[in-house]
């Protein structure tokens, strides 16, 4: 893989990754499109933490205050508990699942394309039917919507709902307002995507080589930086657009995913 291509690759993840559009399935296209063969998904891997790091680094004061009181604040155990408690349900659906997953559905491009459209066709009609929110910060959702949202998030094991995109879903239907549902699936994806990391590192360990280096790093650092300029004007967008954009966009792609593999592309 040329380095043009790593740096690509890492712009698209760290772009996706926290919008609700999957940035798995954007990845798998665009290996797809480069021809890029990624042994033990490495490459994609240590890119995605890329994406977690800059977010953890935007959120560090919240991070740093939560880790100082854990002792004596009991809001600080409270978020963290929370965080756990809808963490859980995703690691245990990993673990069982995860494999099976990446051998049958990641290599099944309609599988994804069917999970945008019904992704973006859901968004809609939560949009429209979601509850008048009642939590306004991500730090206050009650526990049991916590691990609600957190069953939501074991959906995106399949390539194409996006993580981000069935936990903002989890979080309107929960009663969060668009703000504070999108900052909780920030939230989540720290424990979340950091775990992935460390397992899949751990499994793909053998396959981690000297020669790739260059490469994984000018995609982590693309990574990185990408995710570092999109999660603040996310923020501020859905505040005043909400997530239809989004919706249509899926759809669209996944229309048009159908159309390039009915006319044979692979």
């Amino acid at each position: 893989m040329s380095l043009l291509d790593a740096a690509l690759l890492g712009v698209v993840q760290g772009l996706t990754e926290f919008l609700p559009i999957s940035s798995t399935a954007h990845l798998l296209i665009g290996a797809r499109l480069l021809a890029f063969d990624d042994p033990g998904d490495v490459f994609k891997i240590v890119i995605q933490f890329g994406s977690i790091l800059a977010i953890m680094w935007l959120y560090r004061p919240k991070i740093w205050s939560v880790v100082a009181g854990l002792g004596r604040d009991p809001d600080a155990r409270r978020f963290a508990l929370m965080l756990l408690a809808a963490f859980l349900p995703a690691a245990v659906a990993g673990a069982l699942f995860a494999d099976t997953v990446k051998s049958v559905l990641y290599e099944t491009p309609a599988v994804y394309a069917a999970a945008f459209v019904v992704g973006g066709v859901i968004m809609l009609v939560v949009e429209r039917v979601r509850p008048v929110p009642t939590v306004f910060a991500a730090d206050r959702t009650p526990m049991s919507r916590a691990v609600a949202i957190g069953v939501c998030q074991t959906a995106a094991l399949v390539p194409g709902v996006s993580r981000s995109g069935a936990t903002i879903v989890g979080g309107l239907l929960a009663g969060l307002d668009r703000p504070a549902a999108a900052e909780f699936s920030f939230f989540l994806a720290m424990p979340t995507m950091a775990g992935a990391f460390v397992y899949e590192m751990w499994s793909a360990r053998d396959l981690l080589s000297a020669e790739r280096l260059t490469e994984i790093g000018v995609g982590f650092l693309a990574a990185f930086l990408a995710a570092l300029l999109v999660v603040r004007p996310f923020l501020r967008f859905v505040t005043r657009a909400g997530f239809v954009p989004f919706a249509w966009y899926r759809i669209v792609v996944g229309l048009g995913l159908f159309a390039a593999l009915a006319a044979g592309w692979e």
